[in-house]
């Protein structure tokens, strides 16, 4: 069973990928969460801490996959790492990705909310440049930055277009082109 914390976290992350920005009350959240009203606001004072908690909470969900699965023997599993990444991001965690991109529109006005995005980004960057390392690209730090807009790239026109075409073409060209 989940903690209170983790239900109010989840429950913020649904509204802000279901329902979008406007959805994220603290009474909304307490009746998602199926929690007595006043819950929300003892775990997170304010809409900004409720907004930094659900940045944290898809940032910890994301990061423990990411790890587990970026370790590639080679070029061609380090594509079919970043297309199923890509794939389950947009399919059944499309919530939780929803939801970052509203928390992306939200950081544009709020500085505190930024930083914590860029925060959790650069795990992902120190993740994959680790994996281009280990496959011996030449500027793994760049082609990391490559591969993480052009998978972002990817993910937000899945998002936003519903777009279902195939990942792999493209990962594929950025992997060769990172890996030459």
């Amino acid at each position: 069973m989940s903690s209170t914390r983790e239900r109010i976290v989840q429950a913020a992350i649904a509204l802000l990928g279901t329902e979008g920005a406007r959805a994220l009350t603290h009474r909304r959240v307490d009746q998602a969460a199926g929690l007595s009203e006043g819950s929300t606001s003892n775990h997170f004072r304010t809409r900004a801490a409720l907004l930094e908690g659900a940045v944290d909470g898809i940032a910890a969900a994301e990061m423990s996959e990411l790890r587990d699965a970026m370790r590639p023997q080679g070029p061609a599993e380090l594509v079919e790492v970043l297309a199923g990444l890509v794939e389950l991001v947009t399919g059944p965690e499309r919530v939780a990705t929803t939801a970052r991109h509203v928390l992306f529109l939200e950081a544009a006005h709020d500085g505190r909310l930024r930083a914590r995005l860029a925060a959790a980004r650069e795990g992902y960057v120190v993740v994959t440049r680790e994996a281009l390392s280990a496959l011996g690209a030449a500027e793994p730090a760049v082609a990391a930055e490559a591969l993480m807009a052009l998978c972002e790239g990817l993910i937000l026109h899945r998002i936003a277009r519903h777009d279902a075409s195939d990942p792999r073409p493209a990962i594929a060209v950025a992997v060769r082109g990172a890996l030459d």
